[in-house]
């Protein structure tokens, strides 16, 4: 039995592109690209590429960029934006917890959720994290945008979630303040027409908690901002309104 988030993803290509929190695209690639200084030369891995908006977008932009996802018609998709765009990228189908890079490079970026936060453990996301820390060099910098344990302490996620996910429905949401855990049903059509219903199951994060997986990890320079969709800013403090958080940082 495929896991929910293995299953949202299958035959979901066209329908992702249409989501609200998919059109940042540019924005989202002019803060990599600042957090690049401009130097081509770097190196990018996309974990949980998706489609490959990012990865494909900054291959336009010259940068030699390496995208990873467990779903074959996410990849799928994005092959064909890389052909259409006359761009190379390369696309893999693998699985974020078997990260099979060492040192290999200079930026290494896991945007809205790619994989991280949505496993089923604590032990499968710090996998992730483990694997993202091997694949970069020393010196080289590590973005994410991660789900904010803050948010849901104060703010209804279903309310959130009702204003901005286009094509479907979630709802029967329970926030555990014990686990940092939300569970949810989420309804939607895939790509075929075909309705889904899933119980998902998100791990939230508080900011400090971040910083000390990174840290663990032999990540330093550990910067935490409040996230908004199209425009990154590591000086947009974080507040209870943000719904993700996002962490820039290097590797020792």
């Amino acid at each position: 039995m495929k896991a929910w988030y293995e299953e949202l993803f299958t035959d979901y290509a066209e329908t992702y592109d249409k989501e609200a929190f998919t059109q940042g695209t540019l924005g989202e690639c002019d803060f990599i690209e600042r957090e690049t200084g401009g130097d081509r030369s770097v190196r990018i891995l996309d974990v949980g590429c998706g489609t490959g908006r990012h990865a494909v977008e900054l291959a336009k932009r010259g940068y030699r960029v390496t995208g990873v996802d467990l779903s074959a018609s996410q990849i799928a998709k994005a092959r064909e934006k890389a052909a259409a765009a006359g761009v190379e990228v390369d696309f893999r189908i693998a699985d974020a917890r078997a990260l099979a890079f060492d040192k290999e490079f200079g930026l290494v970026q896991m945007i809205c959720e790619g994989a991280f936060p949505l496993m089923g453990t604590d032990e499968e996301n710090f996998e992730i994290l483990k694997g993202i820390a091997r694949a970069i060099r020393p010196g080289g910098k590590l973005i994410l945008t991660t789900l904010s344990a803050l948010f849901p302490m104060v703010h209804s996620v279903a309310e959130f979630e009702a204003d901005n996910i286009v094509e479907g429905t979630s709802g029967d949401h329970a926030f555990d303040p014990i686990t940092f855990r939300m569970k949810s049903t989420l309804r939607l059509r895939d790509d075929r027409g075909r309705e889904k219903v899933l119980s998902c199951n998100e791990r939230y994060y508080a900011p400090p908690e971040m910083a000390w997986l990174l840290k663990s990890l032999g990540f330093t320079d550990v910067s935490i901002s409040g996230c908004r969709i199209g425009a990154f800013n590591t000086d947009d403090k974080l507040t209870p309104g943000d719904f993700e958080m996002l962490v820039v940082a290097r590797k020792g």
